[in-house]
């Protein structure tokens, strides 16, 4: 059984690629493990699943970015998100937002699942096809989800392992915080570099 590793984009998972040799596709198979590149997005990444994922995996471990909505949280800092829920999956009725779930036609909260260690704060995701930058967004969110990081495709890894019974862990770096939208302010490179090194570590562990 094998790991497969997840990332919307090759330049996440730079440096990992960079340490394990790895060759330069979007699915890349090694001995170990396979790295599976999927583009931004949740309709993306749920494609790419539904080529690659199968049974021949016994974890899913997606890598990424995020932003984040809490300040206290240091830009670059490295979070486990066991929770992810599609923010924007459902229905307007005037001023309320009602959830697929409350229409009754599906699921959108989703948990990780593992009985491997982790060692990284947890958080709770969200999972959007539009990233928020406005106060009047940022407000409705926090009141409607309460959610700490954001990303536009957690949700949909959650949902495919579900689907096919797979573990699954969802690993985010912070690369800026959830305001209007200033890449002045953004980390990344921190942010990619924090997250390869775990990344790295965590698969040299199970290795």
């Amino acid at each position: 059984m094998k790991t497969l590793i997840v990332a919307a984009t090759k330049a996440e998972l730079s440096f990992f690629y960079q340490h394990f040799n790895l060759a330069e596709g979007d699915f890349v198979e090694s001995r170990d493990f396979d790295v599976l590149i999927t583009g931004v997005g949740m309709v993306a990444t749920a494609f790419a699943l539904g080529k690659h994922l199968s049974t021949k995996y016994n974890l899913v471990v997606n890598l990424g970015i995020a932003g984040c909505f809490d300040r206290n949280i240091d830009l670059g800092a490295v979070l486990n998100v066991t929770e992810d829920v599609f923010a924007e999956l459902g229905a307007e009725n005037g001023d309320e937002f009602l959830t697929i779930v409350d229409l009754g036609f599906g699921e959108h909260h989703f948990k990780s699942r593992t009985d491997r260690k982790v060692g990284l704060p947890t958080a709770k995701g969200i999972t959007v096809n539009c990233v928020t930058g406005s106060e009047g967004s940022i407000k409705n969110l926090k009141k409607r989800l309460n959610p700490t990081t954001e990303s536009m495709e957690g949700a949909a890894v959650f949902f495919a392992c579900k689907q096919q019974n797979i573990d699954c862990i969802q690993v985010r770096s912070i690369s800026n915080y959830v305001e209007p939208r200033n890449k002045d302010n953004w980390k990344m490179g921190l942010a990619i570099k924090n997250l390869n090194d775990w990344a790295i570590a965590f698969i040299g562990e199970m290795n």
